[in-house]
């Protein structure tokens, strides 16, 4: 099965969620989405809150101003921890994104977009 290119800005960066979803640390590159903007959500899920150790989590959003990017890391992912993310990922939808690279990624993103 081929890996799947997602898209992190947030908590799926940080190694002690990587290491509690994925049972390993996950190396990427850095990238960023142009056109979107990034604010903060509020997550009540006790499971998330205790993975990522905040219930203050970043969301983006398409922006009308060209100016703005939302800078992050793309991962290559297996298909089950990708599995493991979207039941992480409890506020969020999963689309695909161009990059500012020009890659097409997955990302988690506000479901009403």
């Amino acid at each position: 099965m081929s890996d799947v290119l997602l898209f992190s800005y947030g908590t799926l960066r940080d190694p002690a969620v990587q290491k509690a979803l994925f049972g390993r640390l996950v190396d990427g590159e850095p990238d960023a989405i142009p056109d979107w903007r990034q604010r903060m959500i509020e997550i009540t899920d006790p499971e998330v809150i205790a993975k990522s150790g905040t219930r203050w989590h970043p969301m983006v959003e398409r922006s009308d101003d060209p100016a703005d990017a939302v800078e992050g890391t793309v991962f290559r992912l297996t298909a089950a921890d990708v599995a493991s993310a979207d039941a992480y990922e409890v506020d969020y939808v999963r689309r695909e994104v161009r990059l500012r690279s020009g890659t097409v990624a997955f990302i988690y993103g506000d479901p009403t977009e």
